[in-house]
């Protein structure tokens, strides 16, 4: 392979944007969400619907617990089949709708999207190509703001859908202490952005197989983060919660199994540590971002961040571990192989 090291990656430099990224959403979207959140004050949903594939339905699973915890309505995913396979008519009436796409271009989540404004739903899109047909469709876009990503490994267009979800909640809710945590979100990324995660490039170098785990706000990274070791380094990586991984997967657990796992500084960490440590009582070879994490399988995260926003610092380390991991075990991240920028999903 031609390139020599992990910050020559597109998935590096783009995954680097991020701080740049959200600085500009909270620039831009401003009006947009501010003339959102007033008319979702003003006609509140009865619940929320996300559609999403991939990256963009791991975006989702955070989406469900900022809107459940924060806004206190139940959030659901839809399976786009259901429209676009199944032909079944949903009862959507008076629901709000989230639509999640990086290119907005995939026919099975346009499919849904419309089935949804049809049936009565209040359409949202968040998508990075303000021209496409779904954000045509949609009753309110918001924009990522992201600008081109060219490597196939979504970084920064997720890591802003995020930051959109939030400003969204904050928007909606009036909430003052949220709108202070995602002002200062850009300067957080940029100084997690040199959080030295080798210990886990080095570590996952030669393995075959991991868990990643995470709970609450941090279940969605431990997703996105097990799909880009699949994607991007060949491992086979599958994500749990710190709250169901002990009801089996735990039986596959033995002498040097890598495990991943994300914590957040609110209720969920306590037990997230506690499960860590099962772990390594039965020999796993663990890692933890998180929050007050110490000793040599800690991974650094910036401090006093609130436990909401930590997960997008957690995924933006991640990332840049991915590009330097994925070259270190023979693969091009940008450029996965049988992989594609647009997955159209009929």
């Amino acid at each position: 392979m031609s390139m020599t090291s992990a910050s020559d990656t597109l998935m590096y430099r783009e995954a680097a944007e991020t701080a740049d990224v959200v600085a500009r959403q909270l620039e831009q979207n401003t009006s947009i969400l501010a003339g959102l959140g007033q008319h979702l004050r003003a006609h509140p949903p009865r619940f929320i619907v996300t559609c999403a594939r991939g990256s963009s339905d791991h975006a989702a699973a955070y989406a469900k617990y900022v809107f459940e915890t924060r806004l206190g309505l139940i959030t659901a995913s839809a399976s786009p089949s259901i429209s676009s396979i199944y032909d079944a008519d949903l009862k959507l009436e008076g629901a709000l709708f989230v639509a999640i796409s990086q290119s907005g271009k995939s026919p099975d989540l346009l499919r849904s999207a419309q089935a949804a404004k049809a049936a009565g739903a209040y359409v949202i899109a968040l998508v990075n190509v303000e021209d496409s047909p779904l954000a045509e469709l949609a009753d309110t876009v918001v924009p990522l703001r992201a600008g081109p990503e060219r490597s196939v490994a979504a970084t920064k267009s997720y890591l802003a859908t995020l930051a959109a979800i939030l400003q969204l909640t904050a928007h909606w809710s009036d909430d003052a202490a949220l709108h202070a945590d995602i002002a200062r979100l850009p300067d957080d990324l940029r100084r997690g952005w040199d959080g030295d995660w080798s210990a886990l490039t080095q570590g996952l170098r030669d393995t075959g197989n991991l868990f990643v785990v995470g709970r609450g706000y941090g279940f969605g990274a431990a997703l996105e983060a097990a799909l880009k070791l699949k994607e991007t380094c060949g491992l086979h990586a599958e994500a749990f919660s710190a709250a169901e991984v002990k009801h089996g997967p735990m039986a596959l657990v033995g002498d040097g199994f890598p495990v991943l796992f994300f914590g957040q500084d609110d209720g969920t960490l306590d037990n997230t540590l506690a499960v860590a440590n099962e772990f390594r009582s039965r020999g796993a070879r663990v890692w933890v971002a998180a929050p007050g994490a110490h000793g040599t399988d800690a991974l650094p995260l910036p401090a006093n961040v609130a436990p909401i926003v930590t997960p997008l610092l957690a995924v933006q380390s991640f990332y840049r571990a991915a590009s330097a991991l994925a070259l270190a075990r023979g693969y091009n991240p940008d450029v996965p192989p049988h992989l594609n920028k647009v997955t159209e999903t009929v």
